[in-house]
């Protein structure tokens, strides 16, 4: 597999990982979107203060339904991934 394939597929297993321990089995629950960030991005999640992801998970809710599905999760991460993305890099 290339390494976007390889990239893919470890997004999908990370969503299912955490998906449905709570709620249906194809979404996150706000709690299990904040133990998906703690656990898989530590170093950032220390950094995005609890008020901040609240608001992110009620934005990221396109459809209301007071969960995330996998198209709500890969706009949160592809946010994240701008945002870290166009940081400054050390020289």
């Amino acid at each position: 597999m290339t390494q976007l394939e390889t990239s893919m597929a470890c997004l999908m297993k990370i969503f299912d990982t955490y998906a449905g321990k709570e709620g249906k089995p194809d979404t996150l629950t706000n709690t299990e979107v904040k133990t998906l960030l703690e656990n898989e991005l530590p170093g950032l999640y220390g950094k995005i203060f609890l008020k901040d992801v609240n608001k992110l998970l009620k934005d990221l809710d396109f459809n209301g339904d007071g969960e995330v599905d996998f198209t709500e999760f890969m706009v949160l991460v592809t946010s994240i991934t701008c945002i870290c993305h166009a940081r400054p890099t050390k020289k």
